[in-house]
């Protein structure tokens, strides 16, 4: 008997459900397999999750596994472990923290399918047509010819079946190849019956005797020996080979990459070296905080522990907050592991993580880079785990389920007993607050690795620019360091956390800011397309001549995107070559590769754009960093915008002046007197955490307490609220006076796809009925207030409140 996990996500199907297991699969069946099983009036997919012998379902009432998936189980102990622990501290269905863990490539696609029970002739004319001479077409194909209502009566006669086909997404890759024969004897006989005429056929087999047993592709064959394919099949029809399908894997890597050796290490590297290394031999779970300033070596130090964990038959994951960084990353880490890297991000084709995940579970390769999603890798002797600038809000999943990497990644550790290191040059105020109470162990690098001086970093005041009427997006000092910089043949990179052309289309006349439809938000104008598009739903129309509301066509637009940018450089500096950087520009699979390879190849002399860049990047020629408006992220209304800011202006501060050309930095904005804009010129991490930390003991946030957020959702703004009114009420009812609870109040966006969000916060330092009770409230609305259209969301650990 099988314990299996359904692959459905509802409240009251939330557990493991008994079926039989047939006597034909009694040998096969293994925990952490999937199986198709039939639930309800449909087979779905299922993960067996346990063995027993017993079931207190009556033996006539247990239905059986319809079909075994898998040989070998895809899933391990630990994954199924880990699985129950997410359900209770993301509070999510088992089966979606069982998803997460697997490539999309292994999630199941439903096909509804119609199969013909009896002669066709008994079925109307246009039925007979859509199957033709085929006994089974897919339920789509019938939806299409609008022929539903004749389908139902037919289904209600008993002409026709609907029955759920369930398949993966994915497949294997395989390709065609030809295996030669090994009997050399055979092959002369082959040869000595082909007529003179057909010398092309002789030649194969002639040159195939030379290859006895030998294996190639169709396309080897034809090229070595100069024959067309009709040849080599009629070579094969005789008998001299026979064809095969070999799987293979897609390859992910678009370029090659040259070696690389272990680099000689400072005395600050070697320390925090030499004290991780300890961890690895012992081994034990700690986890490090590695604090190194912006080219201090932190990824040196990573790739001579993973060194040492290969060297012991172990594995490492090593995850990068950004897509952008993925290819700079594994390209560091390929030249110095080669094919034991794979690689894991969501720029690959389904088919391509697949094969990685496969990889990674069949043993082939020892390390995974890769974003949020790889600390999942399927590795079953993990030696090291590495969040690569942990500070990132990236980590966190925003949808269900809702982890963050660094939690699970710590899991895993104590799991394997083996170290995480969270390297930042900017740790999140949590983790270094952590690591001042020797939760996790502090490890610092002072100074650059190269020895070089940090960039020298300039504030330049944008009022007193408009002051001295500037009204241009480029400060003086700006104009004249880019000036300069394409002189000299230097690279520069210039920062703006905004893509599109300009934030917002406003009438000059009455003042009326095109909005989305969906949502509470202003639509972003982007040039390229002559569009207005909304950045949260996706919804897109076309630019207005006049304004919607007064008529005027006196609409503008104001406020400042990348694209406005890219445009303004060209204006004033027509000989300057520009990349830009952003969502729109990388749509393309491949397309950050390509943009930062062009600017490695110095194909061109400016990067622009938004916080992609503003990280990991590693280039010789970047002497200058200019970052247009620091004030983006520092006045959203978020407790955690100083923060933000000062690790975004450390970060980008950071890409100048790496290698041997001194580096200069402009920070242009409207707050230069902040401290976080302060802080961040000389890279100051400890005063900026004292200064913060006052600020969050003042307003009572975390680190100093925990948060948790509930958001209710509907689209009638009274529901929202009265709903959002009642979850507090209850809160209130069950939860100690020691908890704080703010709210309900609408969300910072108030609407998003036609959907009004109120939300409530949740203030703690110890409450342990917190989990039981939201447990509670969750139950309130999945067994009532889902009927009601409320959708109800909690968050334990929000990124963003």
């Amino acid at each position: 008997m099988a314990q299996v996990i359904v692959d459905v996500s509802a409240y009251p199907v939330d557990r493991p459900f008994d079926y039989k297991v047939p006597e034909e699969l009694q040998e096969l069946v293994e925990v952490g397999c999937r199986v198709k099983v039939p639930f309800g009036k449909r087979n779905v997919l299922g993960f067996i999750t346990a063995l027993q012998s017993e079931s207190d379902v009556p033996k006539d009432k247990l239905k059986s596994i319809a079909e075994l998936l898998d040989i070998e189980p895809i899933l391990t102990n630990e994954m199924l472990e880990l699985a129950k622990w997410m359900t209770d501290h993301t509070l999510c269905y088992e089966i979606d923290a069982l998803q997460v863990m697997l490539p999309s490539a292994l999630r199941a696609k439903y096909e509804k399918t119609i199969l013909l029970k009896v002669d066709p002739t008994y079925l109307p004319e246009e039925l007979q047509q859509l199957f033709g001479n085929k006994t089974a077409i897919p339920y789509k194909k019938v939806e299409s010819a609008n022929l539903l209502r004749v389908l139902k009566s037919c289904m209600k006669n008993g002409y026709v079946e609907q029955k759920t086909v369930v398949k993966q997404q994915g497949n294997v890759k395989e390709v065609r190849k030809v295996k030669i024969s090994s009997n050399y004897e055979r092959l002369q006989e082959i040869s000595e019956s082909i007529p003179p005429r057909a010398k092309k056929q002789r030649q194969v087999v002639e040159w195939m005797a030379l290859h006895v047993g030998e294996e190639f592709t169709p396309n080897e064959i034809c090229e070595t020996v100069s024959v067309t394919p009709q040849v080599v099949n009629a070579v094969i029809e005789k008998g001299a080979a026979t064809y095969f399908q070999e799987e293979v894997y897609r390859d992910p890597f678009s370029k090659e990459v040259k070696g690389s050796i272990p680099l000689a290490l400072t005395d600050e590297q070697e320390v925090a070296l030499k004290e991780i290394l300890h961890s690895v031999k012992s081994p034990q779970a700690t986890t490090y905080l590695l604090h190194g300033i912006t080219g201090s070596g932190k990824t040196e130090v990573y790739l001579q522990v993973i060194q040492e964990a290969i060297n012991r038959g172990q594995e490492a994951i090593v995850l990068v907050p950004e897509i952008s960084l993925t290819p700079q990353m594994t390209e560091r880490f390929r030249a110095r592991f080669g094919d034991l890297v794979a690689v894991m991000h969501s720029g690959l084709s389904k088919g391509e993580k697949y094969d990685e995940w496969r990889k990674i579970g069949r043993g082939e390769v020892k390390v995974a880079v890769g974003a949020r999603s790889a600390v999942f890798a399927p590795f079953t002797n993990l030696g090291l785990i590495i969040l690569d600038e942990e500070h990132e809000s990236t980590y966190k999943q925003e949808d269900t389920p809702r982890y963050h990497a660094r939690d699970i990644a710590i899991w895993r550790s104590e799991y394997h007993h083996c170290p995480v290191i969270l390297g930042s040059a900017t740790p999140s105020l949590e983790s270094f607050a952590r690591a001042k109470k020797n939760v996790y162990t502090l490890l610092t690098l002072e100074k650059r690795a190269k020895q070089q001086s940090l960039p020298k970093v300039e504030v330049v005041d944008m009022r007193e620019e408009l002051h001295n009427g500037n009204r241009s997006m480029f400060s003086g000092a700006l104009m004249e360091a880019i000036e300069d910089r394409l002189k000299k043949k230097e690279q520069m990179v210039l920062f703006l956390n905004r893509r599109g052309f300009s934030s917002f289309v406003l009438c000059r006349d009455c003042g009326t800011v095109v909005q989305c439809k969906n949502c509470d938000i202003s639509m972003t104008y982007h040039r390229s397309s002559e569009k207005l598009k909304c950045h949260y739903c996706g919804y897109e129309e076309h630019v207005p001549t006049e304004c919607p509301e007064c008529h005027s066509e006196h609409i503008r637009f104001f406020g400042t995107g990348t694209q406005k940018i890219e445009a303004e450089i060209y204006k004033l500096f027509p000989e300057a070559r520009v990349l830009r950087m952003d969502v729109d520009t990388t749509r393309q699979k491949g397309a950050h590769e390509k943009i930062l390879e062009d600017f490695g190849n110095l194909k061109a002399d400016i990067l622009l754009g938004t916080q992609m860049i503003a990280k990991g990047l590693d280039f010789p020629k970047i002497t200058l960093v200019g970052v247009l408006s620091a004030d983006t992220s520092l006045n959203l209304p978020d407790f955690r915008a100083a923060e933000r800011t000062f690790q975004l202006l450390t970060q980008v501060s950071g890409r100048a002046g790496r290698h041997d050309l001194p580096g200069e930095v402009i920070v242009q904005t409207y707050s230069p007197e902040h401290y976080a804009v302060q802080l961040s010129k000389e890279q100051q991490y400890a005063p900026f955490y004292d200064q913060e930390m006052m600020m969050r003991h003042q307003f009572a946030y975390p680190p100093y307490y925990f948060v948790a957020l509930i958001q209710v959702t509907h689209e009638d703004v009274l529901m929202a609220a009265e709903y959002a009114g009642k979850a507090m009420d209850f809160l209130k009812l069950k939860l100690s006076s020691q908890v704080g609870l703010i709210g309900p109040t609408p969300a910072s966006i108030s609407r998003v796809q036609n959907r009004y969000r109120y939300q409530c916060l949740i203030k703690y330092k110890k409450e342990p009925n917190l989990t039981e009770t939201l447990k509670q409230l969750i139950r309130i609305y999945r067994t009532d207030w889902i009927k009601k259209g409320i959708q109800l969301t909690v968050d334990l650990d929000p990124s963003v409140i």
